[in-house]
C-alpha cells in the first residue's frame, strides 16, 4: 500500500498505514520537522490554511466584512485586518472579487513578484469549483491563499540557507519533503530544468518558481489519489482522463 502521508495528503483522505512508497523515500527527512503539516493548507474553498508568518495571529470568532460596489464583502471570521486591507486595495472596482492582475499586485506587494502564470495556477487551485467566475477570486479564497503562502514563504526561507533568494535542487528536495512530498530525484531534475532553460545542473528556484512547482506536485498528487482509491501507488487512467488531469497544471 502506498504511503500517501508522505505526499501532503489532506485530512479528508483516510490515512494509509506506514509503508515504503514506490513514489518516494522510506527514510525520514534529515531536516528538522516543519512547523506545520501541509495537510492544514488545503486549496481555498472556505478560508482555511495557515496564519501568515508576516502578521501576528488574529483574534478568532468575529466576522469581518463591509460594503463593496458589488454588495457585502464577507471575510472569514478571524481574518487579520492587514489581509482584509490587502484584498480591498486590490479590489479597485469594489466588486467583491479580484481578477488575476489585481491578485498578482496584492500578492507581489507582500511576498514576492509572482509571474502571471503562477497567479493563474493559484486561481485555478484555490477558487471554489462552484464559482460562477472561475477567473476571479473572492475574499474567502484570497484569505486561504494568503495564509498558505505565508507558510510556504517560511519553508522557503528556512531552506534558503545561504539567503540567496533561491533554493537549489538539494534544498528543494528537503523543502518538498518538509511539506510531505518525497519527490524522486528524476522528478526533481525535471522541476529544476523547467525553470533553468532545460538544464538540471546548478539550477535554482526563486519563491515564485518554488510555489508553482510545489503546487503542481501537490495538485497532481491529489488528482492521482482520486484515481488510486485503494492507495496502491498505481492507477488506470484513460487517455482523456490523463489529459484532463495534467493539462490544467501545465497550461494555466
Amino acid at each position: 500500500m502506498a504511503d500517501y502521508n508522505r505526499y501532503g495528503g489532506y485530512s479528508s483522505y483516510p490515512s494509509a498505514p506506514p509503508a515504503t512508497s514506490s513514489y518516494g523515500y522510506s527514510s525520514a527527512p534529515s531536516a528538522p520537522p516543519a512547523p506545520h503539516s501541509s495537510s492544514s493548507c488545503p486549496y481555498g474553498h472556505g478560508g482555511g490554511g495557515y496564519q501568515s508568518s508576516t502578521y501576528p495571529p488574529p483574534p478568532q470568532g468575529y466576522p469581518m466584512g463591509g460594503m463593496g460596489m458589488g454588495g457585502f464583502v464577507a471575510f472569514p471570521a478571524g481574518t487579520h485586518p492587514e489581509v482584509e486591507r490587502a484584498f480591498r486595495a486590490a479590489d479597485r472596482d469594489g466588486s467583491g472579487s479580484i481578477e488575476e492582475r489585481e491578485l498578482q499586485d496584492a500578492l507581489s506587494s507582500a511576498y514576492h513578484r509572482f509571474s502571471i502564470r503562477t497567479v493563474r495556477l493559484l486561481i485555478f487551485l484555490f477558487n471554489n469549483p462552484a464559482s460562477h467566475s472561475p477567473s476571479r477570486m473572492g475574499p474567502a479564497e484570497f484569505v486561504s491563499l494568503w495564509n498558505c503562502l505565508g507558510q510556504w514563504r517560511g519553508i522557503f526561507d528556512r531552506y534558503d540557507r545561504d539567503r540567496s533568494g533561491k533554493i537549489d535542487s538539494d534544498e528543494l528536495r528537503e523543502a518538498l519533503r518538509s511539506l510531505g512530498y518525497a519527490v524522486p530525484p528524476s522528478v526533481l531534475e525535471l522541476l529544476i530544468s523547467n525553470y533553468n532553460n532545460g538544464s538540471s545542473r546548478r539550477g535554482a528556484l526563486d519563491f515564485d518558481n518554488f510555489v508553482e512547482c510545489g503546487m503542481i506536485v501537490k495538485g497532481l498528487t491529489e488528482k492521482f489519489k482520486e484515481k488510486d482509491t485503494r492507495y496502491t501507488g498505481s492507477a488506470t487512467l484513460s487517455y482523456d482522463g490523463f489529459l484532463s488531469m495534467v493539462i490544467p497544471f501545465i497550461v494555466p
